[in-house]
């Protein structure tokens, strides 16, 4: 079994996703460019990207962490995480 999950945005409560979506933005290290941009704008760029499927909610099981990662990084932890537990399905 994998350690890491895809959580669809759908299933958070609303409250609940915004409050993840302005911890992930408000960590050292997320401020890239000549314009720095309000918590607002930044939480309405990663909803955007997580409503278009450029990025998606993954969750570490045995860490109890959850990160907002590029969808094609996740499908690659995860497959990884398969390969690794000996299912490669």
């Amino acid at each position: 079994m994998s350690s890491y999950i895809a959580v669809p945005v759908e299933r958070i409560a609303a409250e609940t996703l915004q409050a993840l979506l302005e911890e992930f933005a408000s960590r050292d290290g997320t401020d890239y460019g000549a314009v720095e941009l309000t918590l607002v704008e930044k939480t309405g760029n990663l909803r955007r990207q997580l409503d278009s499927g450029e990025l998606c909610i993954l969750y570490h099981l045995d860490t109890e962490q959850w990160d907002l990662v590029e969808r094609q990084r996740a499908a690659e932890l995860i497959a990884a995480e398969n390969v690794n537990n000996g299912d490669e399905n």
